[in-house]
């Protein structure tokens, strides 16, 4: 039986583009929040690099889990992309607010840039997972299955 997998080199590139999109989010609301671009670009900074390993780890999870299908027609689903969504909002979410009140002292700024990125970074996030979905690119076809 045929199965296709997703390569390493797909969950990094795919963590590359999410980071992009994601810390520009943050870069803008803890501008808004703070009324200080240096701010912004402070806590954004350190999400490149805190978000990049946390996202990778949380690709590769989920392309090893039972909630990884590995049937095509499950695999791109809705519900797995908007599970996946929750998922990984809660670790990003959980990430900001820790880096906001770390770097602006406030556990209140923390959790106003971390409530307001639950909105914004869902229906990104989302809307990402689905442009991946349907994307070839990183993609192989196994005969036999085997851990990723």
């Amino acid at each position: 039986m045929n199965r296709s997998t997703a390569t390493k080199k797909r969950s990094l590139v795919k963590a590359l583009t999410w980071r992009l999109t994601a810390t520009t989010d943050t870069v803008v609301i803890a501008w808004i929040i703070t009324n200080k671009f240096s701010v912004g670009l402070a806590i954004g900074g350190m999400e490149v690099i805190t978000k990049l390993v946390l996202y990778y780890l949380h690709e590769r999870l989920w392309n090893r889990t039972a909630l990884g299908v590995t049937d095509k027609a499950n695999r791109n689903s809705r519900k797995r992309s908007i599970i996946k969504t929750v998922t990984w909002r809660v670790t990003g979410t959980l990430d900001t607010i820790l880096l906001a009140w770390l770097i602006t002292g406030k556990l209140s700024v923390g959790l106003k840039i971390g409530g307001i990125e639950v909105l914004t970074k869902m229906v990104l996030y989302y809307f990402h997972e689905r442009i991946w979905g349907k994307s070839k690119f990183g993609v192989v076809k196994e005969a036999n299955p085997k851990t990723i």
